[in-house]
């Protein structure tokens, strides 16, 4: 793999989740019900990547996973986690979005 552009990195860093959750999962789903206690910027989505379902708390760049009680930020760190890819696996597939 050719090494990725520290620019294009910094994009990756700075994308708002939903916008990452939305191109890439097979099926992303707010859920309006949900009231944020923490930030009013947070919203929670339920979605599903390949055979995976995900319950997911998003505010800017962060995510949380709460079934799986894991967090990051960045569109690298989300991808990673939803496709249980390597940093290559989820740059190609951020790639393949055009993201």
């Amino acid at each position: 793999m050719k090494p990725v552009d520290k620019s294009l990195l910094s994009h990756w860093r700075e994308l708002p989740a939903v916008d990452v959750l939305t191109a890439v999962a097979d099926h992303a789903k707010r859920d309006v019900t949900y009231v944020a206690l923490k930030s009013p910027l947070s919203s929670r989505w339920h979605a599903r990547y390949g055979s995976q379902e995900f319950e997911l708390l998003l505010t800017g760049p962060k995510f949380w996973d709460a079934r799986a009680q894991k967090g990051g930020g960045g569109a690298v760190d989300l991808v990673m986690h939803l496709a249980r890819a390597d940093f290559a696996g989820a740059v190609r597939i951020l790639q393949g979005f055009g993201l």
